[in-house]
């Protein structure tokens, strides 16, 4: 118990002491063009509070989802001739069920881009 207590102490400390530091160090010139928004090199025409389509969020996060499954896909495939048959119907089941997810979005539409 008193080593998690030290260690969490120390840890609280560099971070602090990190955000002070920085504070401390950082220059401190507000100016109007440093205060305002920017997004993708372009200038704001509107407030910030305007509604998206949802669309792009389940477009987004749908990509994120698939490519962080195919990224767990290749440690698999590097080691699938040591495992065998049973790697391999592993494989094609994770790939059906891939594959069975992006119809069911593909379906419902969230693939639709306007």
């Amino acid at each position: 118990m008193v080593d998690f207590v030290i260690f969490f102490t120390v840890g609280v400390l560099f971070v602090v002491g990190a955000f002070v530091t920085s504070w401390l160090i950082a220059p401190h010139k507000p100016s109007a063009a440093k205060l305002s928004t920017y997004e993708c090199g372009e200038e704001p025409i509107a407030g910030a509070w305007i509604q998206f389509n949802p669309r792009y969020y389940l477009f987004a996060l749908a990509f994120v989802i698939f490519d962080v499954e195919v990224i767990f896909l290749a440690p698999t495939l590097l080691v699938l001739k040591s495992f065998g048959l049973v790697a391999f119907l592993e494989i094609l089941i994770f790939v059906l069920l891939l594959v069975l997810g992006l119809a069911y979005i593909w379906r419902k539409g969230a693939l639709e881009w306007m």
